[in-house]
């Protein structure tokens, strides 16, 4: 039976997790303070801390530093607001596996705890307490981080899953999602790991010499071919092929490609000679397939070659939870890449950030980050040094819910919620009033 250790100031909050955590078959203990909780960790064992960032004597960031240091094997789950969700990113970098919001919702957490007990212990935590663990240099692309929300998790399940096999995976999602990243994954985590990783864009290619691209061609065989070259099918030999943007390939290229799949040979442009190859496909499109296959400018036989598993690539937005962790990991690269000090955003800057909606989902984020992280004066970044776009755009929204005009209320609190991605403090801010009053009016109009 796992031993679960509650440092929580709030004696009656405490207490009732803990009766609750008990009857899920956990052996829980309560301290209501750092000092109490690492004296209870220096004279017993346990599986895990339950913490909450704000303490009497010390927050939780001090905390996790000396589990860290002194109990390294203990795994760690922080209780946060929201409004202090840039200390829940910082505690993971320190080693906590994840973190969750007040008010809690018990079965978010029960899962949560599982998920964290089931991890396999980390050797070398103490010696890389300062990296966040779900960053990792696996694909050979440098550092990475995995999101927190029920997407992202979903996401890299299945890239787990789909890895070690030989299936061929379709990537499906919108510019600046990460669909080049999923695929350095998916190969990083099959058996073709130490074999080539060759990426192809399609829709870079000149249609006339996309075959030549593919499959290579040998000198002379058509104006231009001033030497021999090997295909990318060729140069993969054993490992993986990634098309990427593959909805742009031309009609006769895909007959092609089809062929060269199903047979598993290819022949270079003027050549006699087949070569026998074995490589795994991975494609990405942002295109819809199935739509262009009922216009008929995609090969219906292809598309079922490509798609023997299907990865859907969520969009920024739907992983409001995960902006602020995503934009702190972008600002460690920054910091890196321009010779900067920046600590974090502030709460002004944050909201801004996580009320967004980011159509160029990760890439517009990576760059806002680079950008605001170039323009700082001060440790923090500000709504100053954000792009016009986010702040025109919510000075505009928040004057449209505003609630002090009362016309129309209902449907300015629905629409504040989903800008909020359903966090009802932030809802709150949007629309001008306090967390009390908006939990009166959801009572008052039934909205769940």
């Amino acid at each position: 039976m796992d031993r679960i250790l509650i440092v929580d100031d709030d004696v009656t909050f405490a207490l009732m997790l803990s009766t609750w955590l008990s009857k899920k078959g956990f052996r829980v203990a309560t301290a209501s303070s750092a000092e109490a909780g690492r004296k209870l960790l220096a004279a017993e064992s346990f599986a895990l801390v339950l913490t909450d960032m704000r303490l009497p004597d010390q927050d939780g960031i001090g905390l996790l530093g000396w589990i860290a240091e002194h109990a390294p094997g203990v795994k760690t789950i922080v209780m946060t607001s929201y409004a202090e969700i840039q200390n829940a990113v910082l505690s993971m970098k320190l080693g906590a596996k994840d973190y969750i919001a007040k008010p809690v919702n018990p079965e978010q957490l029960l899962q949560k705890i599982r998920e964290a007990l089931d991890a396999p212990a980390d050797p070398t935590a103490s010696a890389t307490a300062g990296a966040v663990p779900t960053r990792g240099a696996a694909s050979g692309r440098g550092d990475y981080i995995e999101g927190r929300s029920d997407a992202a998790r979903r996401l890299y399940e299945y890239v787990r899953l789909v890895a070690p096999t030989n299936m061929s995976v379709l990537i499906c999602g919108a510019s600046g999602t990460g669909k080049e990243h999923i695929a350095h994954l998916i190969h990083a985590g099959s058996k073709r790991a130490d074999r080539p990783f060759v990426a192809i864009d399609c829709g870079a290619i000149p249609r006339d010499l996309a075959a030549s691209e593919f499959f290579g061609h040998v000198k002379g065989s058509f104006t231009g071919a001033l030497a021999d070259k090997t295909g990318a099918f060729e140069s993969a030999n054993g490992g993986t092929v990634f098309l990427d943007e593959v909805g742009n390939l031309g009609y006769e290229i895909q007959v092609q490609l089809l062929r060269a799949l199903q047979e598993r040979r290819v022949r270079r442009i003027g050549s006699n000679r087949e070569v026998n190859i074995d490589i795994r496909i991975i494609a990405a499109t942002n295109e819809n397939l199935e739509s262009g296959i009922e216009r008929g400018t995609f090969r219906n036989d292809l598309y079922h070659r490509l798609s023997e598993f299907t990865l859907r690539m969520p969009d920024l937005s739907e992983q409001r939870e995960d902006i602020l962790l995503y934009a702190d990991f972008f600002l460690d690269e920054a910091n890196r890449e321009l010779d900067r000090r920046i600590v974090g955003f502030d709460p002004r800057a944050a909201s801004l950030l996580t009320s967004y909606d980011w159509p160029g989902n990760l890439r517009q984020l990576k760059n806002t980050v680079r950008y605001a992280a170039l323009l700082a004066r001060g440790e923090y970044i500000t709504p100053a040094e954000l792009p016009a776009e986010l702040t025109t755009e919510r000075t505009e929204e928040a004057a449209t819910l505003s609630l002090h005009n009362p016309a129309g209320e209902e449907e300015k609190i629905r629409r504040a919620l989903a800008a909020a991605g359903g966090n009802k403090s932030q809802a709150a801010r949007l629309l001008g009033v306090d967390r009390k009053t908006l939990y009166n009016k959801l009572r008052l109009y039934g909205i769940d």
